[in-house]
């Protein structure tokens, strides 16, 4: 049975405002943190892994301030105030995905992306893979879809048509690939 969905996720919700070496600076509501060119706030990105070596992508939701209805990499967000890394990113693939995984981190990086007028992404993200122990059942209120795709089919799509991604996962997908191979050989199918 899949699960009732909630609203998980608020605009007032205060963020972890940090310095270029992520050490914490302050904290601001989540939509001040996307307004303009953004403010630099910590964030992660959460690649997960079917037995088959298959990446999730979810297509965010139409109701997404930036990027709506882009395709990303398996669950993004941010930690809370006064939360922990370990603790955001768990609360995160519940509420988008209903999954517990075990995360793997593997490197950390700054980038920013301004989205038209609505906003931009100023972020220190952290980056995981991780497998998946059971069929995600995505939260409608944060995703529109969900596909699984391998590895060689995900490298086709983004250079015929990157413009489909968000621009934080073309450029995690590159470093994973190009700096990580041997960490991604783990997880993506033989």
């Amino acid at each position: 049975m899949k699960p009732a969905h909630r609203i998980v996720s608020s605009e007032a919700e205060e963020l972890i405002l940090v310095d270029a070496d992520d050490n914490e600076t302050g904290h601001l509501s989540k939509s001040a943190c996307h307004d303009g060119h953004g403010i630099l706030h910590r964030a992660f990105s959460v690649f997960l892994f079917d037995d088959a070596g298959r990446i999730l992508l979810q297509q965010r939701s139409p109701g997404k301030r930036l990027w709506p209805g882009y395709w990303s990499n398996s669950c993004c967000s941010h930690p809370r105030r006064g939360e922990s890394m370990r603790v955001a990113t768990r609360r995160r693939l519940l509420d988008e995905l209903h999954v517990d995984a075990p995360l793997e981190f593997v490197y950390k990086f700054l980038y920013q992306a301004d989205f038209g007028d609505a906003g931009a992404e100023h972020e220190l993200c952290h980056v995981y893979l991780g497998r998946l122990s059971a069929a995600p059942l995505p939260n409608d209120h944060e995703i529109a879809a969900i596909r699984f795709v391998g590895a060689a089919e995900l490298g086709r799509e983004l250079e015929a048509h990157p413009e489909r991604y968000t621009p934080w996962f073309r450029m995690e997908w590159q470093a994973l690939a190009r700096d990580h191979a041997a960490q991604l050989a783990g997880f993506i199918e033989p």
